[in-house]
């Protein structure tokens, strides 16, 4: 691969790839930003990939394939195993070729999402960078790409702070830079944690990011994460959904908005992604439960 002038790089969605591939899934519609995923199916031969403006990580899903790589003047001929991944920067364009058809789990950064996820580190940008590198084998890494592909396969995806979360936790992996927290507080304290708690409950209607919630406390991203997690026993995703899942059985309890309306009232994409997580954490649908009180009103009359 070789380096490009930024000025040069055309953005992701424009750049043309050379070599025949199918998009099997796709993050496009779930409300990401700054970062991305797609399921791609990757026919054998040669395949070109020009320089862009993001990073991209690309893991191999499935049966073994013989693949030849060349990545900033750099060669590479080896077996690609289920979950190996090749890591190529902004600015770099490459190629590699495979003597049979794979699939690929691709995900993108944005330079500004990884910059700022840099930042917070501390650390100082020479030594907080993505470098590109050939078959990248760490299974943490790999963990967090599988949860991520099983956002892209699920029938209702988590909150987009969920993959957000996933995706500050590969770049950080990536920096080679994990979050130390020996010498620092390891909860929220009673006031940080009051004020994101309120802030949640005060826009469970719109769309959360772990950027303006650790603002709030003026910590970093990943320092936030780890925090709150250890402060409320669940990641800050998993807080929201199931706030906004107690919030929505009240109004169905109520009765005075349908269920499309109540799913909009807390923050879900739709009604359906409301049932979804009503179902995994109450065990009951909206449509139970606005039977059941409807119920329990006449039984009281």
């Amino acid at each position: 691969m070789n380096a490009f002038h930024p000025a040069l790089i055309p953005p992701a969605h424009l750049a043309p790839h050379s070599g025949a591939r199918q998009s099997l899934l796709s993050s496009a519609s779930l409300g990401w930003s700054g970062f991305g995923a797609e399921l791609l199916g990757i026919a054998a031969g040669t395949h070109r990939i020009p320089a862009i403006k993001d990073h991209r990580v690309g893991v191999h899903v499935g049966a073994p394939v013989r693949a030849v790589c060349r990545c900033n003047g750099q060669r590479a001929a080896r077996i690609q195993a289920h979950g190996d991944a090749d890591v190529v920067p902004a600015g770099l364009d490459g190629e590699w070729s495979d003597d049979a058809s794979c699939t690929v789990l691709r995900i993108w950064f944005a330079e500004d999402f990884v910059r700022t996820t840099f930042d917070q580190l501390g650390q100082r940008a020479a030594n907080a960078q993505i470098r590109p590198q050939f078959q990248l084998r760490d299974a943490r890494f790999q963990h967090l790409a599988w949860a991520m592909r099983a956002e892209l396969e699920a029938d209702e995806a988590s909150d987009a702070l969920y993959a957000e979360s996933l995706c500050t936790a590969m770049i950080v992996r990536l920096a080679g830079a994990d979050v130390a927290t020996s010498n620092r507080r390891r909860t929220l304290s009673p006031r940080a944690a009051a004020r994101v708690i309120d802030y949640i409950e005060a826009h469970l209607d719109a769309r959360l990011t772990l950027t303006e919630l650790a603002a709030l406390v003026e910590l970093s991203v990943p320092h936030f994460k780890v925090l709150f997690r250890e402060t409320m026993g669940m990641p800050v995703h998993r807080h929201v959904v199931q706030r906004r899942v107690e919030r929505a059985r009240a109004l169905l309890m109520q009765g005075q908005l349908s269920a499309s309306q109540v799913a909009l009232e807390v923050g879900f994409a739709h009604q359906s992604h409301m049932a979804h997580w009503m179902k995994r954490l109450l065990g009951v649908t909206p449509r139970e439960i606005s039977r059941n009180e409807t119920l329990r009103l006449i039984m009281a009359r």
